[in-house]
């Protein structure tokens, strides 16, 4: 824009062209001299001419604009993958929540090859045992994460029937965000608290099923990792999986597999869920013989794997069965664990505690 001098002035200049020639009778709008001094005046108070280095400051950011629009934003997606360079690698915290043991450190993992669902079946009054469990598991999980498999731990039981636990168990799923309350059972678990657990995980996790859903005690030690590598290699479907009974089988297709830790593959469990004409009358009684009846019933799970000798009972001094044999080193999961007593054993055989660092704040005499 013209300084405010050179403005004024030409606002001056363009009056007196206009009224310049008013002696003339009027016809001096129509003058040749005083159309051109009116051209020049409204050139004059216009937008001033750019010079070439005005032209180029103006034409750079569009030409900017036009690069980024054309260039790089067709190639959004490979500046993310770019930027995805600065998440952590595996095995790197990266968040903590108020969530269960099993999922409060998040890690930057790969897609799991498939997905376990551990549904341990306790009673709500034992608060001692799943804090033990919770460690157990936490601790596995949050050591190894590379694991091939998502693998979830809920603690599964039957309606609250007492006042302190209307509190209590609420308390644990603020905290913890692991608990499974069936409503469709009384807490026995013989009297039908596995069909139902079966029944409402289908129902709970239809829109995101998992690969594989165990049952298991509350007295077990599964070591994950070993399951993970186990179940990795059987088949997604038709599959039932655990230690056979009786005792000295080793044959999946001759009884079925002990209640201490069984898996399905999810369209049996589905399938357990709706069919009803084969459960029903047949879910009361010995759970894991039940289980294996409506499979046998309902010519189901074909593809039976017995993962014993990896699976046993606690080693007695003098075994009362063959389901019981001393530690082995590529143990997937230890039964009858019914005390701290026998925790400790097992826990201190696998060797859990090893990754205790040294510190001033502790000391364990030998």
């Amino acid at each position: 824009m013209p300084a405010p001098s050179n403005f004024l002035k030409s606002m001056a200049a363009a009056a007196a062209a206009k009224h310049g020639g008013g002696g003339g009778g009027g016809g001096g709008e129509h003058h040749p001299a005083a159309t051109a001094a009116r051209k020049q005046q409204q050139h004059a108070v216009g937008f001033p001419s750019l010079s070439t280095s005005s032209k180029a400051l103006v034409l750079l950011p569009l030409l900017l604009l036009a690069f980024i629009y054309l260039f790089v934003y067709p190639k959004e997606f490979e500046l993310q993958s770019l930027m995805s360079s600065c998440v952590p690698p595996p095995g790197t915290y990266t968040a903590a929540g108020n969530l269960s043991s099993t999922s409060a450190i998040a890690y930057a993992r790969k897609k799991p090859d498939f997905r376990l669902l551990i549904g341990i079946l306790t009673r709500a009054d034992v608060y001692e045992r799943r804090h033990l469990l919770r460690m157990v598991y936490g601790l596995q999980l949050a050591a190894d994460p590379a694991l091939a498999a998502q693998v979830d731990v809920r603690f599964v039981f039957c309606r609250l029937y007492k006042d302190d636990q209307r509190v209590l168990i609420p308390l644990e799923i603020l905290a913890h965000g692991d608990v499974i309350v069936l409503d469709g059972c009384e807490e026995n678990l013989n009297g039908g608290k596995t069909h139902t657990f079966f029944s409402a995980v289908a129902e709970l996790y239809a829109d995101a099923p998992y690969d594989y859903v165990m049952k298991a005690d509350d007295d077990i030690l599964i070591r994950v990792p070993a399951l993970v590598t186990s179940l990795g290699a059987m088949p997604r479907e038709d599959m039932y999986y655990g230690a056979t009974i009786p005792c000295n089988s080793m044959d999946p297709g001759r009884g079925y597999m002990s209640g201490m830790g069984y898996a399905l593959s999810w369209d049996l469990v589905q399938w357990v869920a709706g069919a009803g004409e084969v459960t029903r009358g047949r879910t009361v009684g010995p759970e894991d013989r039940m289980t294996g009846e409506w499979l046998r019933v309902g010519g189901k799970g074909r593809n039976r794997f017995n993962a014993k000798p990896a699976m046993y009972d606690y080693p007695l001094p003098v075994p009362v069965d063959q389901c019981s044999h001393e530690f082995v080193p590529d143990t997937i999961a230890v039964h009858r664990l019914k005390d701290n007593p026998r925790w400790a054993h097992a826990l201190g055989y696998f060797n859990f505690t090893a990754g205790l660092k040294p510190s001033k704040f502790y000391k364990f005499d030998p």
